[in-house]
């Protein structure tokens, strides 16, 4: 019986954490839109967090789109070969990394990188309180460290997406010419071909809602960091972990969305 009241007491307080977890996440998701459009805007910082994001990603896009456009050439060819339709190679390649594999590898890879970064960084400025005097200081903590930080990564994510995936297109490129002698124009319009104005817009709103998530969850998760030390290492693996999650579910959302309008 009472072993009956103590689980009964744990589940009530875990749903109770959860749903306070949520109200907080949407109060911190409102002040965000309520102060991304006041003044003053801090755009040094802005432009500062773009760099953080973007071109300090740069290099690991590179190599991670190169190599993903060699291995899904490599690894889709034989099927190809065993029906004789070794010319549709680009078409399919085409259509796997624009609209799905360089939107998602480069979420993945800046939620790794970028969103530890973001909650490691504004977690070790909470519990060393430097928020705190900040605020002391008559500067809006939230609009200078927050604020900042999403924009940032909600203009540069689509941007390093699209970067990913021409280099993932030029290393299926790359591999399609060692096998076929293709030139790069062919190559090029095959693999656009296929392509539509509604799979770029959706390719592009994905990288939007991406890169949002990104900034949000690692900036809510660091700004509210607790238990000292500890707790920056927590609010880093937290971000990682919540933002990949909730890429993969905003992946099946805006897909299915994107085929209902195609079906209409």
């Amino acid at each position: 019986m009472r072993n009956s009241k103590v689980r009964k007491y744990v589940f009530s307080k875990g749903l109770d954490d959860y749903f306070i977890g949520v109200h907080k996440a949407y109060r911190f998701t409102t002040l965000f839109f309520k102060e991304a459009f006041k003044p003053p805007f801090h755009l040094r910082e802005l432009i500062n967090q773009c760099f953080e994001v973007g071109l300090k990603s740069l290099a690991l896009i590179t190599l991670t789109g190169f190599i993903v456009g060699i291995v899904f050439t490599k690894q889709s060819r034989p099927s190809l070969e065993d029906f004789g339709a070794t010319s549709w190679l680009p078409s399919l390649i085409g259509i796997a990394i624009i609209k799905a594999l360089g939107p998602l590898v480069t979420a993945l890879i800046c939620a790794g990188k970028i969103g530890s970064g973001i909650g490691a960084e504004l977690g070790s400025m909470k519990v060393t309180e430097q928020i705190d005097a900040m605020e002391v200081s008559a500067i809006n903590p939230f609009k200078y460290l927050v604020v900042t930080r999403v924009l940032a990564t909600t203009i540069t994510i689509p941007i390093l997406a699209l970067y990913c995936s021409f280099v993932a297109l030029y290393g299926s490129y790359l591999n399609v010419h060692a096998e076929e002698t293709s030139s790069m124009i062919s190559f090029y319009q095959s693999a656009f071909k296929t392509i539509n104005f509604l799979d770029i817009i959706t390719s592009v709103t994905k990288t939007l809602v991406y890169g949002f998530t990104i900034g949000i969850v690692g900036t809510y998760k660091g700004y509210n960091a607790t238990q000292g030390t500890r707790g920056v290492g927590k609010a880093a693996n937290q971000a990682v972990v919540l933002a990949m999650f909730l890429i993969f579910i905003e992946e099946v959302i805006i897909v299915q969305i994107a085929n209902w309008i195609r079906f209409y």
